[in-house]
């Protein structure tokens, strides 16, 4: 069944690409078939009431047969933990490097003030957002250990692979980590989230990072807080303690999400 499941979500992905989505076509006969009857109700109910005109048609096939909402998975726990994390630490100056907007950064500019840097362009002007357009790879040297808190979230595995228009570089994600050091003050903290599983590149979506490896990374330049993830399933386990079994099978994820948060020694 697991197979049958894994064939079926790459093929729903893959079709995508050339803008067929399988599920809205599986759903639309059904879903018309309710349209049809639901308006035939609705204009018997209506009857000579004239408060409301009917305008143009404008069909909603899909939603009847949709969940109410996604309350799981990478970008839904490590958003809300992180943004938590600094509503407690109350840091200084915070700075972003590439997270969702409308996920992440809108929820810490709810309580405070927060700049982000992205290689791709924000045209909108929010409140407690100050938006900056530029390319980790090429660090400005005006933010250079100019923070206390920096978040970077699954971001990094992106670096170099040319998804979004970035330069290709084989070693991005050593150039974008390396970056966001220097971007730290010392003492500063660094929430930084990957996908986590057998390590490899998914070209050119992004790479994935068996858990040693990052952990080897870090060491050189953070102290290591807290380690928290989210597994394939999209359930999410905080603070969990890392033991060598753990690492070695990367808490048993092909592609998890782990969530660090480290600080600069």
């Amino acid at each position: 069944m697991s197979n049958i499941m894994h064939f079926y979500g790459r093929t729903k992905k893959n079709i995508k690409l050339v803008g067929f989505d399988l599920s809205t076509f599986i759903h639309f006969f059904p879903g018309l078939w309710f349209y049809i009857t639901d308006y035939a109700k609705i204009k018997k109910a209506k009857g000579s009431d004239s408060t409301f005109k009917f305008g143009p048609s404008n069909l909603i096939l899909n939603d009847r047969f949709s969940k109410s909402g996604i309350m799981s998975g990478h970008y839904f726990y490590q958003d809300l933990y992180v943004a938590r994390k600094i509503f407690e630490n109350n840091p200084k100056r915070h700075i972003d490097v590439g997270s969702r907007t409308d996920g992440f950064v809108a929820h810490v500019a709810v309580f405070r003030e927060i700049e982000v840097i992205d290689i791709r362009e924000l045209t909108n002007n929010v409140k407690n957002v100050k938006f900056r357009r530029a390319d980790l790879m090429q660090l400005p040297e005006d933010i250079v250990d100019a923070y206390d808190s920096v978040s970077s979230l699954h971001v990094i595995e992106h670096f170099g692979l040319g998804r979004y228009g970035d330069p290709i570089d084989y070693f991005g994600h050593l150039k974008g980590i390396d970056n966001l050091t220097k971007i730290l003050s010392k003492g500063g903290r660094l929430y930084i989230s990957v996908p986590i599983g057998s390590q490899r590149i998914e070209f050119n979506a992004h790479r994935v990072f068996n858990i040693e490896y990052l952990l080897k990374i870090f060491d050189k330049n953070f102290e290591l807080n807290s380690f928290s993830y989210v597994d394939d399933k999209g359930d999410f386990y905080e603070n969990i303690v890392l033991n060598n079994i753990d690492i070695q099978s990367n808490l048993g994820c092909k592609y998890g999400c782990g969530i660090f948060e480290l600080t600069k020694k």
